[in-house]
């Protein structure tokens, strides 16, 4: 038996209508696995594998059946997110932000927006990456006949380089807001740099794009500067918390699956243990036990979280603030929960294996460095912070891009 070869840690089906999804998915998460080590030393960018995303049908399972997608729900997507995560992080990250803008053009944009934007991305399987860091106000709008010009930088757009389509937040200085709308890649005056570096993640294409008297006409504006904030509209914050949450707990599966495969096949029992096999140690028992329960824990809170997601999107326009911050608190739970799984998980299995699993040809650290990059996105602190104000008066977080 080779290392990877078995399962997802935490399987699930997808039956019914989305049967079709687990045999694509499986096809995907091995074919990625084999290479994600290889991949990860070489950075940069994964044309070949995005096309494989693209071929698998499996951009298209958030947009409607209605403009000719797969209309699956968001609990679908995040556990396929999360599968794939297992496999390789980087590649999942790039699938879930692409789901994440195709959420942002339903939650932000008119019905005669989303008919044309997603049936266009649904009949062509278009790929969107983003340019929509709102902790970055560089990039400006200004008002111009028929629309708006974008001038300036955006860091941190993940999966912009080689994207279709994206969504893209430029600083409106007289309202003191952003527009929000969305660019085709190619267009004239968007200039995508491949030049994300960091030591995890490293295929996730989040590059800078840069932006020289871009053009945004107003058919294209999902949000124009000033528009109030709704219940509704806030609710994209935590789509895209959740992308983190399950991208964390991917990890710590990948990880903990790695562990175990590699303990199972490989690691010497220690000599003061009185066993022949390092599966028999009773400290190897307990010590997986403890990962494992952490892993566990925090792909359960994460399907709740997601089940949350799913009630309150059903609710669309109509959602109310109640609803909506009782699905903050219950993202924020699952990302905690992944949060620790994943830095626990990535490191604590070396624990297990011993020093031969440290071969660089093996590539295992990959675990613990994707994970360490990708729990620094926004602090984990303040969403301890909301959550005990929840529990302590009932607070629901105040609606930001980050909560």
């Amino acid at each position: 038996m080779s290392l990877l070869a078995h399962p997802p840690l935490l399987p699930f089906e997808h039956g019914g209508e989305h049967a079709w999804i687990q045999p694509q998915l499986d096809t995907l998460c091995a074919t990625f696995a084999t290479t994600a080590a290889q991949r990860d030393r070489q950075g940069g960018h994964a044309a070949h594998e995005r096309e494989l995303i693209r071929a698998s049908g499996l951009l298209n399972l958030s947009t409607p059946t209605a403009l000719g997608g797969h209309g699956a729900n968001w609990q679908t997507v995040y556990r396929t997110v999360r599968q794939l995560a297992e496999a390789d992080s980087a590649l999942a990250h790039l699938f879930a932000f692409h789901h994440l803008q195709v959420a942002t053009v339903l939650i932000f944009g008119r019905p005669e927006q989303q008919a044309r934007l997603l049936s266009d991305t649904a009949a062509r399987r278009l790929f969107w990456g983003n340019a929509l860091n709102p902790s970055d106000r560089r990039a400006t709008a200004q008002p111009t006949p028929g629309g708006y010009l974008v001038n300036g930088p955006k860091i941190y757009c993940s999966g912009s380089v080689g994207s279709d389509r994206m969504t893209v937040s430029a600083w409106h200085e007289a309202t003191q807001s952003f527009l929000i709308g969305v660019v085709a890649t190619d267009a004239p005056g968007v200039h995508v740099v491949a030049d994300w570096d960091a030591f995890g993640q490293r295929q996730t294409d989040s590059g800078t794009v840069t932006f020289e008297q871009v053009f945004i006409a107003d058919d294209d504006v999902l949000i124009h500067p000033g528009e109030a904030a709704t219940p509704w509209v806030t609710l994209r914050s935590q789509l895209a918390q959740h992308v983190l949450g399950s991208l964390y707990a991917g990890l710590a599966a990948g990880a903990l699956r790695a562990g175990l495969d590699f303990s199972r096949e490989l690691a010497r029992p220690w000599s003061a243990s009185g066993v022949s096999r390092a599966v028999d140690d009773p400290y190897t028992q307990l010590r997986y036990a403890e990962l494992w329960l952490q892993v566990k824990a925090a792909s359960a809170v994460s399907d709740a979280a997601a089940a949350a997601i799913d009630a309150a999107f059903a609710q669309g326009p109509s959602l109310d603030a109640a609803t909506r911050g009782d699905v903050a608190i219950a993202v924020a739970e699952a990302k905690v929960l992944s949060h620790r799984a994943a830095m626990e998980v990535t490191s604590r299995f070396f624990e297990l294996t011993g020093a031969r699993s440290t071969a660089t040809g093996r590539g295992l650290d990959r675990f613990w460095r994707n994970a360490r990059v990708h729990t620094l996105h926004d602090p984990v602190d303040y969403k301890l912070r909301d959550i005990g104000r929840y529990v302590l008066e009932g607070r629901h977080p105040e609606p930001t891009a980050y909560s």
